[in-house]
């Protein structure tokens, strides 16, 4: 009976696809076709002396795959970042491009790219496809704030041997959707069995591809049980313990926010020294100048049930000798602290690759404990320029609530996701 079965699903059943891709209001704001376009920046724009990348956004249609090995092969330069911004779609062609990247031992991140030549908000219109898809190297900024890598997408990236989440991207995952056609209506125990044997094939498959690229099976078991309708957002822990981004430290770019009182933040999470995969989120903000001194503000997540009082200094290693910061105040799950610096040390900073910074916390057994570390300056520079501007312009407001430490990050997208 079961071979009679066998048979039947083989005559009847056309070709389907098991796709993992999100919502509609997920996909709102994404090209309906997965495209691949050079993109130039300014300097430092995808980190330290890189200014050019690759970009890779949209849907993963069937047909992705034969496209985007095209294109690569045009590429000679494989140290050239790869930055993904998709919500998913077919699965097998995902497969395919991820391995294309391992064979390239493609670079990775999450991030969204915003052609110049582009209306804000308006990336995936008709004239916006045009120019991506003209060829050629794009003019473009370069953004990893709400940036995301969904579903299907997270398989494209896995491929590549150097992967990075910044701590204001999202890479979500969840089960597929099996999407069967038939000719003619076959009886319900065959619909069941082609729908059992194909889903069956396609875990298979996938756990295979995971375990290939190296990432721990715990992501397989993971994706097993969120159902298609959600999404579960990898958390810093998840990423560094299946080996998805194995840095303990990863932070953003500086990034100017214009708002009421302008201010530039940085973000960065820290592995935790319990010898666990805990991370701590911190955030640094320089602010409009009042008086020839320029606010800093510090915020870190800290573990309430801990007591015990801290102390963060910071130094450019432009001028090493002169330190800033003092005692943080604890207030719930975070700790801030809050000053000023004077012009010469805004020199120094803006002059600086990397910021010194050791924190010391003393506990009630008055025992001290120092966790020392670098806070990248890259970029810091360019920001400050355009903070200037923007607050030569302001009404100089109160600064925006404290703490926001944690990103707004959701593995859902606005109608018009936000750059």
């Amino acid at each position: 009976m079961l071979a009679r079965i066998l048979l039947l699903i083989a005559s009847l059943l056309l070709p389907g696809a098991l796709r993992a891709e999100g919502t509609a209001a997920e996909k709102a704001g994404f090209a309906s076709t997965l495209i691949i376009y050079l993109a130039k920046g300014a300097p430092d724009a995808c980190g330290p002396g890189c200014d050019r990348w690759i970009a890779i956004e949209g849907q993963i249609d069937r047909d992705a795959a034969p496209r985007v090995r095209r294109f690569l092969a045009g590429v000679k330069d494989t140290q050239r970042p790869i930055y993904l911004y998709s919500p998913g779609g077919s699965v097998d062609p995902s497969y395919e491009i991820g391995r294309l990247l391992r064979s390239r031992k493609a670079i990775a991140r999450v991030g969204r790219t915003m052609v110049t030549a582009c209306a804000a908000g308006t990336q995936t219109d008709a004239a916006c496809l045009k120019v991506k898809n003209a060829g050629g190297e794009i003019e473009a900024e370069l953004t990893t704030y709400h940036a995301m890598c969904n579903s299907a997408c997270g398989f494209v990236f896995i491929g590549a041997t150097s992967r990075e989440v910044a701590p204001d991207a999202a890479l979500a995952v969840h089960n597929s959707r099996l999407i069967l056609k038939f000719r003619g209506s076959p009886p319900p125990e065959v619909v069941a069995e082609a729908r059992r044997r194909r889903m069956a094939s396609g875990d298979r498959d996938r756990a295979a591809f995971i375990v290939a690229m190296g990432i721990s099976r715990e992501l397989d078991e993971l994706i097993r049980t969120v159902k298609f309708e959600n999404l579960h957002m990898l958390t810093r822990a998840e990423l560094y313990r299946f080996g998805i981004d194995t840095r303990p430290l990863a932070e953003t770019t500086w990034k100017l926010e214009k708002e009421a009182r302008p201010f530039v933040r940085k973000f960065a999470v820290m592995k935790q020294e319990n010898g666990g995969t805990s991370f701590r989120m911190m955030e640094w903000r320089l602010s409009c100048e009042s008086n020839k001194r320029v606010p800093l503000t510090f915020t870190g997540e800290i573990d309430e049930a801990t007591a015990g009082k801290s102390m963060i200094l910071m130094t450019a290693d432009a001028e090493a000798g002169n330190e800033t910061g003092g005692s943080a105040i604890r207030s719930g799950k975070y700790e801030f602290w809050r000053g000023s610096i004077d012009p010469d040390t805004i020199k120094a900073i803006l002059a600086s690759r990397a910021m010194h910074v050791r924190q010391t916390t003393t506990g009630q057994d008055d025992k001290t404990n120092t966790t020392r570390f670098d806070i990248d300056l890259t970029g810091l520079a360019s920001a400050w320029t355009r903070l200037k501007s923007s607050c030569a312009l302001s009404t100089l407001n109160p600064i925006s609530p404290w703490p926001a430490t944690v990103p707004n990050v959701s593995p859902t997208s606005p109608a018009v996701p936000a750059p």
